[in-house]
């Protein structure tokens, strides 16, 4: 099979099992949640770089449209916070030469490293623009006496430390038990390279 086709068919996976997870109900109260999509959505930018991790998170985004899983205000919102917002989720992969560097040389904390900075690189970027659209579109539904910048930052900041968390420590376990699940065929260039 060509490693195109390849890598595209995992990014659907992906894509796929990020959306069965986000339906795993994490809600505490009506805005706080930890989004177990970006689980697998981190693991695929990790093992297969930025491009590929925001075409998976792209898909993510757009798979929500089918499962009717749309919180539908106005065309921008909805734009902001599918399509633009989920796709951001991918500059996890920014740190995947790292972590495959880290993995391959045996460093442990380098490992670590770049897992808690893809990690947390994916779930700000998404969460940044969840915030741009909890501003713009969602103001009027603030509570607690705060405005809707303070709110959005908040209840954004909130998941999106929340997500990011939950998302490095699961990574950090897997990447310590099965690294080679972050090494595809492909890496072997770049171990040649450091070599």
């Amino acid at each position: 099979m060509h490693e195109r086709t390849r890598i595209m068919m995992e990014a659907t996976i992906f894509a796929a099992l990020s959306l069965l997870l986000s339906m795993v109900p994490t809600n505490i109260g009506s805005s706080l949640t930890v989004s177990l999509g970006m689980i697998p959505l981190t693991i695929f930018a990790l093992r297969r770089g930025l491009k590929a991790g925001l075409i998976a998170a792209f898909i993510w985004g757009i798979l929500h449209f089918p499962m009717g899983n749309v919180f539908f205000l106005s065309v921008p919102q909805v734009l902001i916070e599918y399509p633009i917002a989920f796709t951001f989720a991918g500059f996890a992969g920014l740190f995947s030469d790292s972590l495959k560097q880290a993995l391959i040389a045996g460093d442990s904390r380098g490992v670590t490293r770049s897992v808690i900075l893809g990690s947390f690189a994916g779930s700000f970027a998404r969460f940044f623009w969840h915030f741009v659209a909890g501003v713009v579109f969602w103001g009027s539904y603030a509570v607690w006496g705060m405005g809707p910048v303070l709110f959005s930052f908040v209840t954004n900041g909130i998941n999106f430390i929340a997500t990011g968390a939950v998302t490095s420590i699961v990574i950090v376990i897997i990447a310590k038990k099965t690294p080679q699940l972050f090494l595809p065929k492909s890496a072997a260039k770049l171990e040649k390279t450091t070599n």
